[in-house]
């Protein structure tokens, strides 16, 4: 039975059953490799400085840490080919199995990895070549936990099934924050010395969760049919012309640079969504710290913004269902460019309330943007490209908006002498040209995601 005869044979209740089932899946397993990812976020801000690169100058020291920070997302895209070739050749729920079990072990690992003071430059090694492999395993995993979700809803409700993964962004930093803030209450060498490892450690125990949901789910039937029509289109041909060998399909990654200009403004488009996102989590935590917060309750103050921030993302997707993907993430962009400086005014009050405030505001007019995203790069590409080019497309926009700004912020704070101003106008500059590429691409809500090829 073919993939869409096989949903088409359920009862909608089963269907939407399943849908559920998928949803789920894929936001748990989002919201694990989020843990993974983005818990060394908020370690390379308060930690990784003074355990990899001490004897530095502080803010030295930063953008070093930061440059580690950088090697995951600059390995994002080779994890979007590699996983997005053999996810658009062999199925979505493989891909995810691997990806997840790949970031678990090179997580756990990272809490293994010596400081400075034990093995000198070899510990900062050592944590870069972890940081690689856990950007190739989320470059792979995005991609695979988006189309499950995407291809398993019904229309008109893709943006909002697709926002699940997106949400287990700030899902995951939550959680990871959380964990770090509270070995943080530990005495300061305590913490330096071993805190800060047992959460990358208890990554190891999440593996085990994650791993035990995602092989409960079923394959995209959305893919099956796909190639199943892809296989029946070739016997056809070559029966047609009497060839005994049918010619083998454009491998995926082929067949998304056919069409350059797709993946090009799709990463464009997204970019400021990631700088945005990567800034909040890294460079105003330690901002708000250096001006003399209390580091466990901005690191609190943090975590319960991205609690809030979870509904936005998930109201983002599915106002996008109404109204368009691009409506929503300019009007996204828009509004941030506006409060960049109310925000870093808030930051620098040395008071947890208002720095809670300016990231929730923050975390907020982001996951509005970010809600529709995961929808409108997968929509831009056919059924047998589509891991490969959503992932690519996504990966490169998250290296282009996320690898870099952290270090780039904090070397143009640390050159204008501390002055926020700089930094306001690098983010908002960022900003406008994603605003002008996502006018530039294709309104994507209502495409046919049975397409073989876009």
């Amino acid at each position: 039975m073919s993939g869409l005869t096989q949903l088409q044979a359920m009862g909608t209740a089963e269907r939407r059953k399943e849908a559920r089932t998928v949803i789920a899946s894929s936001y748990l397993g989002s919201t694990i490799e989020y843990y993974d990812f983005l818990l060394y976020a908020t370690a390379a801000a308060v930690v990784f400085p003074k355990v990899f690169f001490s004897g530095m100058d502080d803010w030295v020291g930063v953008v070093a840490a930061y440059g580690t920070f950088a090697a995951g997302y600059v390995a994002r895209p080779v994890g979007g080919i590699i996983f997005g070739h053999f996810g658009d050749r062999m199925g979505r729920k493989g891909m995810l199995i691997i990806s997840m079990l790949v970031m678990g072990l090179a997580s756990t690992l990272i809490g293994l990895v010596p400081g400075a003071s034990v093995a000198g430059p070899w510990g900062a090694v050592l944590l870069v070549i972890l940081r690689v492999f856990q950007g190739i395993a989320v470059g792979g995993e995005w991609g695979g936990a988006a189309l499950m979700a995407l291809e398993h809803s019904e229309s008109g409700k893709r943006g909002f099934a697709a926002s699940f993964v997106n949400a287990g962004a700030p899902t995951g930093a939550v959680l990871g924050t959380l964990i770090m803030g509270a070995f943080s209450a530990l005495p300061n060498d305590q913490f330096l010395a071993w805190g800060w490892r047992v959460p990358f450690l208890l990554s190891f125990v999440l593996l085990g969760v994650g791993m035990f949901v995602r092989l409960k789910v079923s394959e995209s039937p959305i893919f099956k049919a796909a190639i199943e029509q892809e296989e029946a289109e070739r016997e056809n041909a070559a029966q047609e012309i009497g060839a005994g060998i049918m010619a083998k399909p454009a491998a995926p990654l082929v067949q998304v640079l056919r069409r350059p200009k797709t993946l090009i403004f799709t990463m464009l488009a997204g970019a400021a969504g990631f700088a945005l996102q990567v800034v909040l989590a890294t460079f105003s935590v330690t901002y708000a710290v250096s001006k003399g917060a209390d580091r466990q309750g901005v690191l609190y103050a943090f975590a319960a913004a991205s609690l809030i921030s979870i509904v936005f993302v998930i109201m983002g997707g599915r106002l996008s269902d109404k109204v368009g993907r691009r409506p929503v993430m300019i009007g996204g962009l828009v509004l941030f460019i506006i409060y960049l400086v109310p925000m870093f005014q808030l930051l620098s009050s040395n008071n947890i309330m208002l720095i809670f405030v300016a990231f929730a505001i923050g975390l907020m007019i982001h996951s509005t943007l970010f809600g529709p995203l995961a929808a409108f790069v997968s929509e831009q590409f056919g059924t047998t490209s589509r891991y490969t080019g959503a992932s690519l497309g996504y990966q490169l926009a998250t290296l282009l908006g996320a690898g870099f700004t952290p270090g780039i912020v904090a070397q143009i704070f640390k050159d204008s002498g501390q002055d926020t101003a700089s930094v306001v106008w690098y983010l908002a500059s960022m900003s406008v040209v994603s605003i002008v590429f996502i006018l530039l691409t294709r309104e994507p809500k209502n495409n046919d995601l049975r397409t073989v090829q876009a």
